[in-house]
């Protein structure tokens, strides 16, 4: 199964149950940059603690492992970093799921949202090149893994036309990452 298979595995059901979703992390890096192997899909997701169900049949059992309810239910309660993981049977490929809440950067990023085609009838929508940028200064003031920044340089080599940075560098002083920033993207602004 080629790589891009194993996204739209999670991606077209969630799309098929009527869920706001949002690829980030490594899948959008490199849908924006250099391509790199991942062994999952990070998206943010809008469910409310309504649309639990829909989780659980988009994802059955038989095919995938898809917390519990109650697990879903309370993920989707916090107001801040909830998470679930989905994972396909099949492949083992595992989609990390992020509940949006109160998270300021998720709703600008999902009111920003991008479509991807990959062909006339399927795609998937991806963060925003800024929203995937700012995310990742966070991971590496977090860790201090350089593969965080080794996909952001590799976006704004590929991409670095579609990328506002004027943005990037407001959302970076907002959440005090002017730092990581600065040392992203070689010493500019």
């Amino acid at each position: 199964m080629e790589q891009v298979e194993l996204f739209l595995v999670f991606t077209d059901r969630l799309e098929q149950a009527g869920l706001t979703y949002m690829a980030t992390g490594s899948v959008a890096s490199m849908l924006y940059g250099i391509p790199r192997f991942t062994h999952d899909i990070d998206v943010v997701i809008d469910v409310s603690p309504q649309q639990i169900r829909l989780l659980s049949k988009a994802f059955p059992l038989e095919d995938f492992y898809c917390p519990p309810d109650e697990v879903l239910q309370i993920e989707c309660h916090r107001p801040r970093r909830g998470h679930f993981n989905i994972i396909h049977h099949a492949t083992g490929f595992k989609a990390d799921c992020y509940v949006h809440g109160t998270d300021e950067l998720q709703a600008w990023g999902l009111a920003r949202r991008k479509r991807i085609d990959f062909t006339s009838e399927r795609g998937l929508w991806t963060a925003p090149p800024e929203y995937v940028i700012v995310r990742k200064l966070e991971y590496f003031r977090e860790g201090h893994s350089e593969k965080h920044l080794v996909d952001i340089r590799g976006m704004l080599e590929v991409s670095g036309d579609l990328i506002d940075l004027s943005t990037v560098a407001a959302w970076a002083s907002k959440l005090g990452l002017q730092p990581e920033w600065k040392e992203a993207n070689g010493g500019g602004s």
